[in-house]
């Protein structure tokens, strides 16, 4: 008989901030509660259950005959309650205050909810950086789990994981759990006996030993082909049945379990890092390629395993520096926070804690990590996410301004590094709006919040080359039947990373990576008589403006606030100055965009535009559409438009109740087209829309002076949604009086 082995069985379940309640209903039906029905028959099954917050909030919300299931398992001994931060941020990416404030609140739900103290947390994607130590102790915490990936960096082998180790900072001690990647890959991916016969092998080396598999709850029926398997096949009971039959020596334990009835093995400092597949994603794409060059190499070598203790991908934090979307977020975030702990210092009244509390939940919301981050999972490319994200930060934006004592209309322009990128951003904010502007790359508008609905209409995402879109290139070049054999089923598969396959037909061929951000006022001096088709494809520029840096000066008055930017550049052989003054009113919800173009070379054809994305909006639907000066529908936000002579051209979302039009000073032609990124999610490669693009151009010969003005002015209006907001305000109850 083998010596004994404890398995601690850890599952993480969570949805992200703003996915769709069919998203979760799916997820709920095909994962969380077949698996817990499976598991109650299984009663000497013990496991450790992580639930984010945000799916704890939607599952309280639809289905409490869940909470009330989890609950009795609880009570029964069957599931030990994970804690962690409420809204599974990134925890190095938040503010200390942040972190403590997030775990604190979250167990103190659980505790509400579950009638037992919260001992053990998730962290999530396994992101870890030492000094995380102090806060998640000082927060109540004595265990987590991490991946085996980080005590392999550490110098630990693989006998010297089956345990759990100390860890400290500042005098703070924190157990921590090595979580099996071979585990991972076995679960529930392999037949049980191949988890089995490791863990038993495990067993003849190691007398007492402690195995810990930690992952996600959603392989188990809802990433894509694991279903079937898991309970049709009746894959998860058999795994529940081997692990009984071989109860003699194979121990199912919670995390508490172990804690209190095993010593530490000893003590470890853990590197920064997370999950291995995580730290190839953080990478930049040409360090990516050399990575995986590299560990193909070592496939097959004897020495691949010492090496790979060695090998290190990314570093989260990166993620930021890869994608300038993650950045802009980022930063957003931990200006909110900041404003927030400012606020809460001064002593606020009973009506203002209340504002700073809601104003505190909405900010957490907007910390979920989802939409930071691209790999298999990331949720960066899903605009609804990030949509979700600038929603909360809005909301709670708005809340602080009451706070503050706003006045009903007030305007105001700052300079200061809003992006954290060592140079001065703009912003001119009203009650209306609040628009970031960056003079040193182009002088672009790059966040326009409307906070009536409390949407960042330049919530967008470039098109980027990828690491996988080489092989959406070789799976278009494969015969059907090669395609077909090479997706298999999630029995066959390693995992969900080593299935591929394409959503929708000649993704290849929608391959198109942009040469500067999809934002506002990008200024671009274009070849004469270009055609839209070719601007697609990223050609015709022969200016320097829509990259280059601008000067900039700002200007405020009582009920009016301005920016002036100017940048002396290249139009081909030639230089000109470009001057682009924006002016935001108190009360207004405009933006005027004045440009002077000067020292314009005379008798030369010129063709000059300014480029707008409006993110947010989805595509292919009906009741989103373009109209023309005279209000006539020109078609859905997916439909490229080449108009001509125009003084006024508008899109419209009806579902958020938002109307946003660009005028012009003098006629221009407009460019309509939509922006897609080809990325990957759990279910494989896919068309992603992600914005609009309106570009007003003229085509002209500079007069004598060398000089032309245009104004643009972008106008929002969201009377559509106010009003129904107030069509669903209830009426006040009219009491009825009768006298006798």
């Amino acid at each position: 008989m083998a010596n004994r082995v404890r398995l601690v069985l850890a599952l993480h379940n969570h949805q992200p901030i703003g996915n769709f309640d069919g998203v979760c209903e799916a997820a709920y039906q095909d994962s969380y509660r077949p698996f817990l029905e499976v598991l109650a028959e299984f009663p000497e099954i013990v496991i450790s259950l992580h639930l984010s917050g945000s799916l704890l909030d939607w599952l309280v919300d639809h289905h409490t005959e869940y909470i009330d299931r989890v609950a009795t398992l609880v009570d029964r001994g069957q599931i030990e309650i994970l804690g962690g931060p409420y809204y599974e941020p990134i925890l190095t990416a938040i503010p200390r205050r942040d972190r403590l404030g997030q775990i604190v609140e979250y167990s103190a739900r659980l505790e509400e909810l579950f009638c037992r103290p919260v001992r053990g947390m998730w962290v999530p994607e396994r992101v870890w950086e030492q000094s995380l130590v102090g806060d998640v102790t000082q927060a109540g915490i004595e265990a987590t789990i991490l991946d085996d990936h980080h005590f392999r960096h550490a110098g630990l082998v693989d006998d010297e994981l089956h345990g759990y180790y100390l860890t400290e900072d500042e005098g703070r001690l924190l157990r921590v759990f090595p979580g099996s990647e071979r585990l991972r890959y076995t679960i529930p991916f392999a037949d049980p006996s191949e988890t089995i016969d490791h863990l038993r092998q495990i067993g003849e080396r190691c007398p007492e030993a402690v195995v810990t598999f930690g992952d996600d709850g959603e392989k188990f029926g809802t990433w894509p082909g694991t279903r079937e398997p898991v309970y049709a096949g009746g894959w998860l009971r058999r795994f529940f049945e081997a692990v009984r039959q071989h109860g003699d020596w194979l121990v199912p334990c919670r995390l508490s379990d172990v804690m209190d009835q095993v010593p530490p093995v000893g003590k470890i400092y853990i590197p920064d890092g997370s999950y291995r597949e995580m730290t190839e994603w953080a990478l930049p794409l040409p360090r990516q390629e050399e990575y995986q060059r590299l560990t193909d190499r070592l496939d097959g070598n004897p020495e691949s395993a010492v090496a790979r203790r060695f090998l290190h991908g990314g570093v989260w934090r990166n993620f930021r520096v890869k994608y300038s979307e993650s950045n802009e977020m980022t930063a957003r975030m931990l200006q909110v926070s900041a404003q927030l702990a400012d606020l809460q210092q001064q002593e606020p009244n009973d009506s203002q804690q209340n504002d700073l509390d809601e104003a505190r939940r909405d900010l957490y919301r907007a910390q979920c990590n989802c939409t930071y981050w691209h790999g298999a999972f990331g949720g960066l490319y899903l605009p609804h996410l990030r949509n979700a994200v600038y929603r909360h930060l809005i909301v709670a934006e708005n809340r602080l301004e009451r706070v503050a004592g706003r006045a009903r209309t007030w305007c105001q322009v700052d300079a200061h590094d809003y992006n954290l990128d060592g140079r001065k951003e703009v912003r001119l904010a009203g009650d209306r709006l609040a628009a970031y502007f960056c003079p040193s790359r182009g002088g672009h508008l790059y966040e326009l919040d409307v906070r009536s609905i409390a949407h960042n209409l330049l919530a967008t995402l470039n098109r980027r080359p990828e690491f996988y879109h080489q092989a959406i290139v070789e799976l278009a070049a494969k015969e059907p039947d090669e395609i077909a054999g090479a997706h298999g089923d999630a029995a066959g598969a390693r995992s969900i990373h080593h299935q591929a396959t394409c959503k929708q037909p000649d993704l290849h061929r929608r391959l198109v990576y942009d040469r500067w951000p999809r934002k506002g006022s990008v200024d671009h001096f274009l070849q004469p008589g270009l055609t839209l088709d070719r601007f697609r494809q990223g050609e015709g520029s022969i200016g320097d403006f829509n990259l280059g840096a601008y000067a900039a000066t700002i200007r405020q008055q009582t009920d009016r606030c301005e920016v002036r930017m100017q940048r002396q550049g290249r139009v081909g052989p030639y230089t000109c100055t470009v001057t682009k003054s924006v002016c935001l009113k108190a009360g207004a919800s405009r933006l005027e965009f004045d440009y002077w173009l000067d020292e314009l070379p005379r008798g030369v054809p010129l063709h000059f535009g300014v480029e707008f994305n409006i993110a947010g909006l989805a595509a292919g639907a009906s009741d989103r559409y373009f109209y023309d000066a005279r209000g006539a529908t020109r078609g859905s936000l997916d439909t490229p438009l080449d108009l001509q002579s125009l003084q006024r051209v508008g899109v419209v979302d009806e579902w958020l109740g938002l109307d946003v039009a660009l005028e012009f000073s003098q006629p221009a032609a407009v460019w309509a087209l939509p922006i897609e990124t080809i990325s990957q999610s759990e279910g494989g490669y896919e068309a992603v829309f992600q914005s609009t693009a309106l570009m007003p151009h003229w085509e002209f010969e500079a007069p004598e002076t060398g000089s032309v003005h245009f104004r643009v002015s972008l106008v929002v209006d969201t009377s559509a949604a106010q009003a129904r907001k107030l069509l669903e305000i209830p009426a006040p109850s009219m009491v009825v009086t009768s006298h006798g």
